[in-house]
């Protein structure tokens, strides 16, 4: 008997150590975001060794959370909603059902899950997508572009991209009866990276008269030189998101060359003679000083000229819109862009807040203190949170007002 206690003690012990991470303070119903960090980790393990055994790519086990995740498409009483393509592309499209008194708005939405995982039909986009649909009157083209492994950068652009021209254009904007005057580009994470970087090369395409009304960022990705921001070390071992699986997605964006991963972590994979690129992203002039949390800017360290010219995608800013020019920043829409204090993406956001204001850009930032990366998805049981529904519906207000 005593034997027995002994191992289940230990046992408890051992799996209470696995779950436990430290929770924030100001962070509500912490123990559920434990409890859902903790399956994200157990599932990383099980794609570590699954990976390493040569049972499966890393990522495609992640995607195993995708694939539990998927809702057919099913309408109701407000919102159709019906799985198609555009530009041979699949999306997913939501169409009010009640009368439309006029044209309607329409929200063009990139998913997030580090260009690898995710789409369009997992419950939380899902629900985001027929919610915004309902409450705006809005037809939402929700978008499934390819994934890596698969498909490397820059496919996942192109698809987006392809999908983007093709809604915009008058003959498909006037058979959904959507004002071409109130279309707005947005996206979390890996797909507010797609958003921004979709609405700078709108600007410059002569084939597309339509432009944005506005642009939503949601805790994006903006940036491949420094993986060693302020937000990345207070949030290196962080909730949902750690650093380590942060720069897993982006690396895997451009290659599944694990050198590429390797150099990113030390955050020596920018060649000497792409430095100047780092103007764009130094903190230390971009970020306001309560964001800085009294870490110390270092010169940036520059690695090997090879892994640039093998897998030039890191360096452009169709991959990374915050190295963009200052001109090609000038005529963007007015922005909404949504930071999490606890989130490895956190300077990112912030930083193009700070350069999108030098252009002259009217930006809403939206700064959530008790917020981690992809708090926006905890809206439905049983992981709903009340900063969920919060940060929902500040971005549906926001787009009330500006589209």
């Amino acid at each position: 008997m005593g034997a027995k206690l002994l191992c289940f003690c230990l046992a408890s012990a051992l799996v209470a150590y696995y779950i436990y991470i430290p929770i924030p303070e100001n962070i509500e119903e912490g123990w559920k975001v434990m409890l859902v960090t903790s399956v994200f980790r157990t599932v990383g393990h099980v794609a570590e060794v699954a990976d390493r055994l040569g049972l499966m790519h890393y990522m495609e086990v992640m995607r195993l959370i995708t694939v539990a995740e998927h809702v057919a498409p099913t309408s109701d009483e407000n919102v159709t909603v019906t799985d198609t393509e555009f530009s041979n592309v699949a999306i997913r499209l939501y169409l009010p059902r009640k009368p439309a008194s006029g044209l309607r708005r329409a929200v063009i939405y990139f998913h997030g899950g580090g260009w690898c995982v995710g789409q369009a039909g997992m419950k939380s986009y899902d629900l985001l997508s027929r919610w915004t649909s309902s409450q705006l009157d809005a037809v939402v083209v929700s978008v499934d572009y390819r994934l890596a492994p698969k498909y490397h950068f820059p496919v996942q652009f192109e698809d987006v991209y392809s999908v983007t021209k093709f809604f915009l254009q008058s003959s498909v904007l006037s058979q959904y009866g959507v004002d071409p005057n109130r279309v707005c580009v947005a996206g979390d994470s890996a797909g507010g990276n797609l958003a921004a970087a979709v609405a700078q090369k709108l600007l410059e395409d002569s084939e597309v008269t339509t432009r944005f009304k506005a642009q939503v960022l949601l805790y994006p990705a903006l940036q491949t030189l420094d993986l060693n921001l302020p937000s990345y070390q207070q949030n290196e071992n962080g909730l949902i998101l750690p650093k380590s699986l942060m720069v897993r997605f982006w690396s895997e964006y451009f290659t599944s060359d694990s050198s590429l991963r390797e150099a990113m972590t030390s955050n020596r994979h920018v060649p000497a003679e792409s430095g100047h690129l780092f103007q764009f992203v130094n903190w230390s002039n971009l970020l306001p000083e309560e964001m800085k949390k009294d870490y110390v800017y270092t010169s940036p360290v520059f690695g090997s000229s090879k892994l640039a010219k093998k897998y030039p995608g890191f360096l452009d800013p169709r991959a990374a819109p915050l190295l963009a020019e200052d001109a090609r920043l000038r005529g963007l829409p007015p922005t909404y862009v949504l930071t999490c204090e606890y989130d490895v993406l956190r300077d990112d956001g912030v930083m193009y807040v700070s350069r999108l204001r030098a252009a002259g850009v009217r930006v809403t930032h939206d700064h959530a203190k008790d917020a981690f990366h992809g708090a926006l998805m905890f809206v439905s049981s049983p992981t709903s949170l009340p900063v969920g529904n919060r940060l929902r519906n500040r971005y549906i207000a926001w787009l009330n007002e500006n589209l």
